[in-house]
């Protein structure tokens, strides 16, 4: 099973929200969306689904062109992160509601609702209401729902978004397995690289209503093909600063140099764009994190046991991202040391590099 858009877009008034995509996406794994909120993920899945009517191009399903078909007729499942479930039925009801309105025989539809029931451990709620639900089990629902219907597609538009952190962290654990050999394109939208770490699969990059890269994701997150790639797989955003190489020295600003190595040390004398995660950016230094950055500190904040700083040295300002807690003080110089090793470069075009 394949869903294919062919130079697909989508209008909206005079303002083009889909610029020209092309995209395979295949069942045996998740195809995830990445982009920030308004880079058009919920656009392209309204496209998919049939909700929204195409500007141009085509989509098909196995070779089957459904540009045209309304979503009843495209046999797919649309999960978003709202909990739509009709709260005059009991789950059982809400999980049975598209077999019925299919015809299915009472019989299949019983037995294909338990099944789903639990999967996601609801057979003890089967007789309740929406309203008698938590959100997790809300959500259990809806998902419940898209797996008794055995679609051909299912399209998750940020399930877990609305839920609290525990609760994200189990469904998220257990979606790729929920959906494991089932046979459906499963497609899911996150504004949050990590997440998509987690899920692994195929990743397509979102920025501006366009995908700005798709592959293998871990591979892409390795290699960004350009810096807006870059910058769209890296939560906190990725540091970004201007360089020149000599020989096989970069020099970033009047006094930060490195020597550079492999593709990077091959590259012609010039001016380049050199990117770093937040993560490889410490406030110690290390065998690895050995180029010294003075900055002075902007915002600090404690996210557990993590702590990031947002610097300015020079003209730029960057983020640092720790394991720890550190003593950051608002206004105070602070030393940083970066990891040459996970620099990324790119040329004048903003593409890679090395």
């Amino acid at each position: 099973m394949t869903i294919e858009l062919r130079n697909v877009t989508k209008r909206v008034g005079a303002n083009l929200h889909i610029k020209e995509t092309s995209l395979t996406l295949e069942t045996g794994h998740f195809n995830v969306l990445l982009g920030e909120t308004g880079s058009g993920k919920t656009s392209l899945i309204k496209l998919m689904a049939g909700l929204d009517p195409l500007a141009s191009g085509q989509i098909l399903m196995d070779g089957q062109d459904i540009s045209k078909l309304n979503t009843q007729k495209r046999n797919i499942s649309l999960v978003h992160q709202f909990f739509i479930n009709y709260p005059h039925m009991t789950v059982f009801e809400n999980i049975a509601s598209p077999l019925k309105v299919a015809g299915m025989a009472k019989s299949e539809i019983q037995g294909r609702v338990e099944e789903a029931a639990d999967i996601l451990q609801l057979r003890p709620m089967l007789h309740r209401r929406p309203h008698e639900l938590s959100g997790g089990q809300q959500q259990r629902t809806a998902l419940a729902r898209a797996i008794a219907k055995e679609s051909r597609a299912v399209f998750l538009d940020e399930p877990l978004a609305n839920l609290d952190y525990k609760l994200r962290e189990e469904l998220r654990d257990q979606l790729p397995e929920l959906f494991a050999g089932r046979g459906a394109v499963v497609v899911y939208a996150t504004s949050e690289p990590e997440e998509a770490l987690l899920l692994g699969g195929m990743t397509a990059l979102m920025h501006d209503g366009h995908v700005t890269q798709f592959g293998p994701t871990a591979e892409i997150y390795r290699k960004p093909a350009n810096v807006i790639s870059a910058d769209v797989f890296s939560d906190p955003p990725i540091n970004i600063g201007q360089i020149t190489k000599q020989g096989t020295e970069a020099k970033l600003g009047d006094l930060i140099r490195w020597q550079l190595e492999g593709e990077a040390a091959t590259l012609p004398d010039g001016p380049y764009t050199v990117a770093i995660r937040p993560n490889r950016v410490l406030p110690r230094r290390s065998e690895s994190a050995n180029v010294r950055l003075i900055g002075r500190v902007l915002v600090t904040e404690l996210s557990g046991s993590e702590s990031s700083a947002h610097f300015s040295f020079g003209n730029d300002n960057w983020v640092s991202l720790s394991a720890g807690v550190f003593p950051f003080r608002v206004g105070e110089e602070h030393e940083f040391f970066m990891e040459p090793a996970h620099c990324h470069y790119f040329g004048s075009d903003g593409n890679r590099v090395a």
